[in-house]
Protein backbone atom coordinates (compact mmCIF):
# COMPACT_ATOMS: atom_id res chain seq x y z
CA UNK A 1 0.00 0.00 0.00
CA UNK A 2 1.16 3.56 -0.63
CA UNK A 3 1.12 6.34 2.26
CA UNK A 4 -1.32 9.06 1.30
CA UNK A 5 0.54 12.33 0.77
CA UNK A 6 -1.73 13.91 3.44
CA UNK A 7 -1.13 11.49 5.77
CA UNK A 8 1.28 10.71 8.15
CA UNK A 9 0.33 6.77 8.77
CA UNK A 10 3.16 4.01 9.31
CA UNK A 11 3.05 1.45 6.65
CA UNK A 12 0.52 -1.80 7.00
CA UNK A 13 1.79 -4.68 5.05
CA UNK A 14 1.35 -8.30 5.18
CA UNK A 15 4.45 -10.13 5.40
CA UNK A 16 5.24 -13.27 5.30
CA UNK A 17 7.83 -15.51 7.36
CA UNK A 18 10.46 -18.11 6.32
CA UNK A 19 7.85 -20.72 6.76
CA UNK A 20 5.24 -19.23 4.67
CA UNK A 21 2.91 -18.38 7.66
CA UNK A 22 1.04 -14.97 6.97
CA UNK A 23 2.21 -12.36 9.40
CA UNK A 24 0.73 -9.13 10.09
CA UNK A 25 2.67 -5.47 10.73
CA UNK A 26 1.10 -4.10 13.41
CA UNK A 27 4.15 -1.39 13.46
CA UNK A 28 6.78 -0.15 12.27
CA UNK A 29 9.86 2.13 12.91
CA UNK A 30 12.51 3.37 11.06
CA UNK A 31 15.46 4.61 13.80
CA UNK A 32 16.63 8.08 13.06
CA UNK A 33 20.08 9.23 12.21
CA UNK A 34 20.67 10.48 16.05
CA UNK A 35 19.30 7.56 17.76
CA UNK A 36 21.65 6.26 20.01
CA UNK A 37 21.81 2.79 21.22
CA UNK A 38 18.73 2.19 23.19
CA UNK A 39 17.08 -0.97 24.34
CA UNK A 40 13.79 -2.34 21.60
CA UNK A 41 11.29 -2.44 24.33
CA UNK A 42 12.49 1.14 25.84
CA UNK A 43 12.14 2.38 22.37
CA UNK A 44 8.72 0.61 21.36
CA UNK A 45 7.27 2.20 24.91
CA UNK A 46 8.13 5.78 22.97
CA UNK A 47 6.44 4.71 19.97
CA UNK A 48 3.52 3.20 20.88
CA UNK A 49 0.46 4.66 22.65
CA UNK A 50 -1.04 3.13 25.24
CA UNK A 51 1.52 0.29 25.31
CA UNK A 52 2.46 -1.91 28.54
CA UNK A 53 6.21 -2.80 29.68
CA UNK A 54 4.75 -6.80 30.00
CA UNK A 55 2.86 -6.08 26.61
CA UNK A 56 5.96 -5.38 24.50
CA UNK A 57 8.34 -7.87 26.84
CA UNK A 58 5.99 -10.52 25.78
CA UNK A 59 5.80 -9.56 22.18
CA UNK A 60 9.58 -10.08 22.35
CA UNK A 61 9.44 -13.66 24.49
CA UNK A 62 7.28 -14.75 21.49
CA UNK A 63 9.48 -13.82 18.64
CA UNK A 64 7.15 -11.07 17.66
CA UNK A 65 9.68 -7.94 17.66
CA UNK A 66 11.55 -7.75 14.24
CA UNK A 67 14.64 -5.34 13.81
CA UNK A 68 15.99 -5.54 10.27
CA UNK A 69 13.71 -8.56 9.36
CA UNK A 70 15.19 -10.88 11.98
CA UNK A 71 13.24 -11.16 15.75
CA UNK A 72 15.23 -9.91 18.52
CA UNK A 73 15.02 -10.09 22.28
CA UNK A 74 13.74 -7.44 24.29
CA UNK A 75 17.51 -6.33 25.33
CA UNK A 76 18.43 -5.96 21.52
CA UNK A 77 19.79 -2.28 21.58
CA UNK A 78 18.16 -0.19 18.69
CA UNK A 79 20.68 2.11 16.61
CA UNK A 80 20.48 4.60 14.02
CA UNK A 81 19.09 3.38 10.81
CA UNK A 82 17.33 0.35 12.31
CA UNK A 83 13.68 -0.68 10.91
CA UNK A 84 12.30 -1.92 13.92
CA UNK A 85 8.47 -3.94 13.55
CA UNK A 86 6.23 -5.41 15.64
CA UNK A 87 4.66 -8.72 14.23
CA UNK A 88 1.27 -10.68 14.70
CA UNK A 89 -0.57 -13.67 13.30
CA UNK A 90 -3.70 -11.82 13.41
CA UNK A 91 -4.41 -8.72 10.86
CA UNK A 92 -4.22 -5.66 13.21
CA UNK A 93 -7.79 -4.48 14.32
CA UNK A 94 -7.92 -1.48 12.42
CA UNK A 95 -8.36 -3.50 9.28
CA UNK A 96 -11.17 -5.70 11.43
CA UNK A 97 -14.14 -2.98 10.58
CA UNK A 98 -17.17 -3.46 12.62
CA UNK A 99 -20.05 -1.43 11.30
CA UNK A 100 -21.80 0.72 14.42
CA UNK A 101 -24.89 2.04 14.61
CA UNK A 102 -23.52 5.76 15.32
CA UNK A 103 -25.53 9.18 14.63
CA UNK A 104 -23.55 10.92 12.61
CA UNK A 105 -24.01 15.04 12.44
CA UNK A 106 -24.43 15.20 8.07
CA UNK A 107 -24.06 18.65 6.87
CA UNK A 108 -24.49 17.70 3.23
CA UNK A 109 -25.10 14.34 1.65
CA UNK A 110 -25.72 13.97 -2.72
CA UNK A 111 -23.99 10.48 -4.62
CA UNK A 112 -20.72 11.82 -4.48
CA UNK A 113 -19.69 13.05 -1.50
CA UNK A 114 -20.98 13.29 2.34
CA UNK A 115 -19.80 16.09 4.84
CA UNK A 116 -20.12 15.54 8.48
CA UNK A 117 -19.42 17.76 11.63
CA UNK A 118 -17.15 15.29 13.96
CA UNK A 119 -17.83 15.91 17.80
CA UNK A 120 -14.89 16.22 20.08
CA UNK A 121 -13.93 12.82 21.44
CA UNK A 122 -14.47 10.69 18.50
CA UNK A 123 -11.69 9.11 16.27
CA UNK A 124 -11.53 9.18 12.70
CA UNK A 125 -10.37 5.90 12.38
CA UNK A 126 -9.12 2.79 13.80
CA UNK A 127 -6.18 2.34 15.34
CA UNK A 128 -4.23 1.24 18.48
CA UNK A 129 -5.64 1.78 21.59
CA UNK A 130 -9.27 2.84 19.57
CA UNK A 131 -10.62 -0.25 17.72
CA UNK A 132 -14.33 1.31 18.06
CA UNK A 133 -16.62 3.88 18.10
CA UNK A 134 -14.72 5.31 15.64
CA UNK A 135 -16.31 7.42 12.40
CA UNK A 136 -15.24 5.22 10.35
CA UNK A 137 -17.58 2.60 12.62
CA UNK A 138 -20.14 4.93 11.76
CA UNK A 139 -19.83 5.28 8.39
CA UNK A 140 -19.43 1.89 7.68
CA UNK A 141 -23.13 1.22 9.08
CA UNK A 142 -24.67 3.61 7.21
CA UNK A 143 -22.58 3.37 4.08
CA UNK A 144 -22.33 0.75 1.84
CA UNK A 145 -19.25 0.36 -0.59
CA UNK A 146 -17.58 3.28 0.33
CA UNK A 147 -14.13 3.37 -1.89
CA UNK A 148 -10.83 2.83 0.15
CA UNK A 149 -7.68 5.31 0.47
CA UNK A 150 -4.49 4.19 -0.12
CA UNK A 151 -4.05 3.40 3.70
CA UNK A 152 -7.14 0.85 2.99
CA UNK A 153 -9.52 2.78 5.18
CA UNK A 154 -13.27 3.25 3.65
CA UNK A 155 -14.27 6.75 2.81
CA UNK A 156 -11.69 8.75 4.26
CA UNK A 157 -9.71 12.05 2.22
CA UNK A 158 -8.32 13.59 5.02
CA UNK A 159 -8.74 13.44 8.86
CA UNK A 160 -8.96 15.47 12.25
CA UNK A 161 -7.69 14.76 15.24
CA UNK A 162 -9.87 12.89 18.24
CA UNK A 163 -10.06 16.00 19.99
CA UNK A 164 -10.80 18.50 17.55
CA UNK A 165 -14.30 19.20 16.66
CA UNK A 166 -15.58 19.97 13.07
CA UNK A 167 -15.78 19.33 9.53
CA UNK A 168 -14.28 16.36 7.04
CA UNK A 169 -15.28 15.67 3.91
CA UNK A 170 -16.15 11.72 2.71
CA UNK A 171 -15.60 10.29 -0.86
CA UNK A 172 -19.06 7.64 -1.30
CA UNK A 173 -16.99 6.73 -4.86
CA UNK A 174 -13.75 5.66 -6.13
CA UNK A 175 -13.57 8.89 -8.54
CA UNK A 176 -14.65 11.23 -6.03
CA UNK A 177 -11.38 9.60 -3.62
CA UNK A 178 -9.02 10.56 -6.37
CA UNK A 179 -10.32 13.73 -6.91
CA UNK A 180 -10.82 15.57 -3.62
CA UNK A 181 -7.26 13.35 -2.65
CA UNK A 182 -6.13 15.25 -5.77
CA UNK A 183 -7.41 18.41 -4.33
CA UNK A 184 -5.81 18.04 -0.98
CA UNK A 185 -2.25 17.21 -1.92
CA UNK A 186 -2.68 19.99 -4.32
CA UNK A 187 -3.71 22.39 -1.87
CA UNK A 188 -6.84 23.98 -3.84
CA UNK A 189 -9.21 23.01 -0.84
CA UNK A 190 -9.82 25.17 2.04
CA UNK A 191 -9.92 24.22 5.48
CA UNK A 192 -10.28 26.87 8.34
CA UNK A 193 -10.17 26.00 11.67
CA UNK A 194 -10.67 28.33 14.90
CA UNK A 195 -8.57 28.09 18.04
CA UNK A 196 -7.78 29.29 21.59
CA UNK A 197 -4.11 30.23 22.20
CA UNK A 198 -2.07 31.04 25.61
CA UNK A 199 -0.86 34.32 25.48
CA UNK A 200 -1.51 37.62 23.83
CA UNK A 201 -0.62 36.93 19.47
CA UNK A 202 1.03 40.54 19.15
CA UNK A 203 0.53 40.39 15.23
CA UNK A 204 -3.08 40.36 14.29
CA UNK A 205 -2.19 38.21 11.47
CA UNK A 206 0.78 35.89 9.91
CA UNK A 207 1.96 32.62 8.64
CA UNK A 208 3.99 29.72 10.21
CA UNK A 209 6.36 28.02 8.17
CA UNK A 210 8.35 25.21 9.54
CA UNK A 211 8.75 21.49 8.73
CA UNK A 212 6.93 18.83 10.69
CA UNK A 213 7.96 15.92 12.06
CA UNK A 214 7.72 13.24 14.90
CA UNK A 215 9.25 14.65 18.22
CA UNK A 216 13.13 13.19 18.96
CA UNK A 217 12.15 12.21 21.94
CA UNK A 218 8.56 12.33 22.68
CA UNK A 219 7.45 10.10 20.09
CA UNK A 220 3.44 10.98 20.64
CA UNK A 221 3.73 14.52 19.58
CA UNK A 222 5.43 16.46 16.50
CA UNK A 223 7.79 19.27 16.50
CA UNK A 224 9.04 21.85 13.94
CA UNK A 225 12.65 21.06 12.51
CA UNK A 226 15.09 23.69 11.57
CA UNK A 227 18.11 24.38 9.72
CA UNK A 228 20.45 21.23 9.34
CA UNK A 229 17.52 19.21 11.11
CA UNK A 230 14.85 20.40 8.19
CA UNK A 231 15.00 17.27 6.19
CA UNK A 232 13.72 15.14 9.14
CA UNK A 233 10.29 17.34 9.22
CA UNK A 234 7.83 17.81 5.91
CA UNK A 235 7.43 20.91 4.72
CA UNK A 236 3.86 22.41 6.40
CA UNK A 237 2.34 26.36 6.07
CA UNK A 238 -0.60 27.87 8.80
CA UNK A 239 -1.45 31.41 8.18
CA UNK A 240 -2.88 32.90 10.98
CA UNK A 241 -5.50 35.54 11.70
CA UNK A 242 -6.55 37.31 15.32
CA UNK A 243 -10.22 37.19 15.74
CA UNK A 244 -10.10 38.05 19.36
CA UNK A 245 -7.92 39.04 22.24
CA UNK A 246 -8.49 38.14 25.48
CA UNK A 247 -5.55 39.52 27.44
CA UNK A 248 -3.37 35.88 28.57
CA UNK A 249 -5.49 33.97 25.56
CA UNK A 250 -6.13 34.76 21.81
CA UNK A 251 -8.99 33.52 19.58
CA UNK A 252 -7.48 32.64 16.38
CA UNK A 253 -8.31 31.95 13.15
CA UNK A 254 -5.92 29.23 11.41
CA UNK A 255 -6.28 28.65 7.41
CA UNK A 256 -3.89 24.96 6.45
CA UNK A 257 -2.33 24.93 3.40
CA UNK A 258 -0.73 22.01 4.31
CA UNK A 259 -2.30 19.21 5.92
CA UNK A 260 0.51 17.21 8.39
CA UNK A 261 -0.59 15.46 11.55
CA UNK A 262 -1.19 17.80 14.92
CA UNK A 263 0.16 21.08 12.16
CA UNK A 264 -1.94 23.82 14.09
CA UNK A 265 -0.84 22.45 17.90
CA UNK A 266 2.54 22.16 16.56
CA UNK A 267 2.81 25.62 14.59
CA UNK A 268 1.18 27.85 17.46
CA UNK A 269 3.65 26.21 19.86
CA UNK A 270 6.16 26.93 17.73
CA UNK A 271 5.54 30.29 18.35
CA UNK A 272 4.84 30.49 21.77
CA UNK A 273 1.23 29.90 21.39
CA UNK A 274 0.25 26.12 22.79
CA UNK A 275 -3.34 25.61 22.29
CA UNK A 276 -5.51 26.47 25.26
CA UNK A 277 -5.81 22.92 27.05
CA UNK A 278 -3.71 20.97 24.80
CA UNK A 279 -2.85 18.46 27.56
CA UNK A 280 -0.79 16.41 24.49
CA UNK A 281 1.59 19.71 23.85
CA UNK A 282 1.61 21.28 27.08
CA UNK A 283 -1.70 23.50 27.33
CA UNK A 284 -3.14 21.98 30.36
CA UNK A 285 -1.13 23.84 32.15
CA UNK A 286 -1.59 27.43 33.14
CA UNK A 287 1.04 29.07 30.63
CA UNK A 288 0.10 32.87 30.81
CA UNK A 289 -1.58 34.74 33.63
CA UNK A 290 -0.95 35.95 37.39
CA UNK A 291 -0.48 33.56 40.09
CA UNK A 292 -3.13 34.39 42.23
CA UNK A 293 -5.23 31.50 43.60
CA UNK A 294 -8.45 33.27 42.37
CA UNK A 295 -6.82 33.38 38.94
CA UNK A 296 -5.97 29.26 38.67
CA UNK A 297 -9.52 28.53 40.19
CA UNK A 298 -11.10 30.56 36.81
CA UNK A 299 -8.56 29.11 34.58
CA UNK A 300 -9.31 25.25 36.09
CA UNK A 301 -13.00 25.97 35.59
CA UNK A 302 -12.13 26.97 32.05
CA UNK A 303 -10.41 23.36 31.71
CA UNK A 304 -13.62 22.24 33.28
CA UNK A 305 -15.94 24.21 30.40
CA UNK A 306 -13.70 22.50 27.88
CA UNK A 307 -11.93 19.29 28.77
CA UNK A 308 -9.85 19.13 25.44
CA UNK A 309 -7.79 21.17 22.93
CA UNK A 310 -9.58 24.34 22.04
CA UNK A 311 -9.70 23.57 18.11
CA UNK A 312 -12.58 23.36 15.46
CA UNK A 313 -12.36 22.41 11.90
CA UNK A 314 -15.01 25.90 11.10
CA UNK A 315 -14.74 25.72 7.42
CA UNK A 316 -14.43 23.19 4.18
CA UNK A 317 -14.61 24.35 0.68
CA UNK A 318 -13.47 22.00 -2.40
CA UNK A 319 -14.61 21.40 -5.71
CA UNK A 320 -17.17 19.15 -6.13
CA UNK A 321 -15.74 15.87 -8.03
CA UNK A 322 -18.83 15.18 -10.06
CA UNK A 323 -20.17 18.84 -10.99
CA UNK A 324 -16.85 21.10 -10.80
CA UNK A 325 -19.07 23.37 -8.41
CA UNK A 326 -17.34 25.02 -5.47
CA UNK A 327 -18.48 24.02 -2.49
CA UNK A 328 -18.47 25.80 1.28
CA UNK A 329 -19.93 24.87 4.22
CA UNK A 330 -19.33 26.63 7.32
CA UNK A 331 -19.59 25.00 10.95
CA UNK A 332 -20.64 26.58 14.43
CA UNK A 333 -18.36 26.47 17.74
CA UNK A 334 -19.22 23.58 19.43
CA UNK A 335 -20.91 24.36 23.32
CA UNK A 336 -17.49 23.68 25.28
CA UNK A 337 -15.58 26.02 22.96
CA UNK A 338 -18.59 28.84 23.05
CA UNK A 339 -18.60 28.26 26.61
CA UNK A 340 -14.75 28.85 27.34
CA UNK A 341 -14.65 31.99 25.29
CA UNK A 342 -17.49 33.36 27.08
CA UNK A 343 -15.70 32.83 30.42
CA UNK A 344 -12.33 34.49 28.97
CA UNK A 345 -14.50 37.32 27.18
CA UNK A 346 -16.42 37.94 30.56
CA UNK A 347 -12.89 37.95 32.52
CA UNK A 348 -10.71 40.20 29.92
CA UNK A 349 -13.88 42.86 29.90
CA UNK A 350 -13.58 42.85 34.50
CA UNK A 351 -10.05 43.41 33.52
CA UNK A 352 -10.28 46.04 31.60
CA UNK A 353 -13.64 47.58 33.84
CA UNK A 354 -10.78 47.49 36.85
CA UNK A 355 -8.39 49.30 35.29
CA UNK A 356 -10.71 51.91 34.14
Amino acid sequence: MKEHPEENNELEEQLEDQNDETLYEHHKFIAEKGQNPLRVDKYLMNYIEKATRNKIQKAAKDGNIYVNDVPVKQNYKVKAGDVVQVMFEHPPYEFLLTPENIPLDIVYEDDTVLVVNKPAGMVVHPGHGNYSGTLINALVYHFENLPNNSSDRPGLVHRIDKDTSGLLVIAKTEHAMAHLSKQFFDKTSEREYVAMVWGNVEEDEGTVEGNIGRHPKNRLQNTVYEGDDAEKGKPAVTHFKVLERFGYVTLVACKLETGRTHQIRVHMKYIGHTLFNDERYGGEKILKGTTFTKYKQFVENCFKVLPRQALHAKTLGFTHPKTGEWMSFNSDLPEDMVGAIEKWRNYAKNQKEMLE
